[in-house]
């Protein structure tokens, strides 16, 4: 018997935050009855879980994807206003993926799409501490103290923000029109954290990648371009996260070899 968060996440529909979310809005289903207890426990091999009036399927090897997200285009499934998603550049792809974690609107670079619950929730978890690594190009040229200020941390949202590596690249343009590249290394991700980073010394960011996570890279994947991770670069995310099973369920996932790129 498992919960059925944990089930629901197997079974590839969502991570076990949105499976929790599912059963609190009555749209998950035991045997004909609609649950809405998150305590709830199932047996996948003789109970009939349905959601949203779909029986789950147990048997699917997990997917991961990584994409090169442009800009302008919503890193969720669906969008309440109707704009472009990070799905809408997965032609081809069946399994039901969702991004692990999130990338904004305005931003760019490498996401992680995957139907691994577990691991999408591990990669996310602070406790994990996975880097991120991000290529910001800000407005003028900040002070070395500036920097130091966000290297210890800033108050967002009440709360300090963990330590962070940064890392001064170069300047564009000059006088008035100068801009500075900035590499960033973050432990945790919250909401436009980089933007607001910056906003809060006085230098805006005009245009932010992400270019590493954990210990994939975006490469040279054109934008709008994705590709399966291959089997060593599941094994190393999973690693990184302190999967014990890393070598075991890279082998049997759903994943190439060599790294090819498929545009969205």
């Amino acid at each position: 018997m498992e919960r059925l968060q944990k089930l629901i996440s197997m079974a590839g529909v969502a991570s076990r935050r949105a499976a929790e979310e599912l059963i609190v809005q009555g749209r998950v289903e035991v045997n004909g009855e609609t649950i809405r207890a998150l305590g709830t426990k199932a047996d996948p091999t003789t109970d009939t879980i349905k959601v949203d009036g779909r029986r789950l399927k147990f048997d699917r090897r997990p997917r991961y994807i990584l994409l090169n997200k442009p800009k302008n285009i919503v890193t969720t499934r669906k969008d309440p206003e109707g704009r472009r998603t990070v799905i809408d550049l997965l032609k081809g792809v069946r399994e039901y993926v969702y991004p692990v974690g999130r990338l904004d609107y305005d931003s760019e670079g490498l996401l992680l799409l995957t139907s691994d619950g577990d691991l999408a929730a591990q990669l996310t978890h602070p406790r994990h501490a996975v880097e991120r690594v991000y290529d910001a190009v800000v407005v003028g040229v900040p002070e070395e103290d500036a920097l130091e200020k966000l290297r210890r941390g800033i108050f967002l949202d009440g709360t300090r923000t963990s330590s962070a590596q940064l890392r001064r690249v170069g300047s564009i343009g000059k006088g008035r029109q100068e801009l500075s590249r900035i590499t960033v290394i973050l432990l945790e991700g919250r909401n436009r954290q980089i933007r607001r980073m910056f906003a809060s010394i006085g230098h805006p960011v005009k245009k932010l990648m992400r270019m590493r996570m954990g210990p994939v890279k975006l490469g040279d994947l054109p934008p709008g371009h994705w590709r399966d991770l291959t089997v060593a670069e599941v094994a190393k995310l999973k690693s990184a996260v302190g999967s014990t099973t890393a070598a075991k369920e890279a082998t049997s996932a759903r994943e190439t070899t060599e790294a090819k790129p498929r545009r969205g």
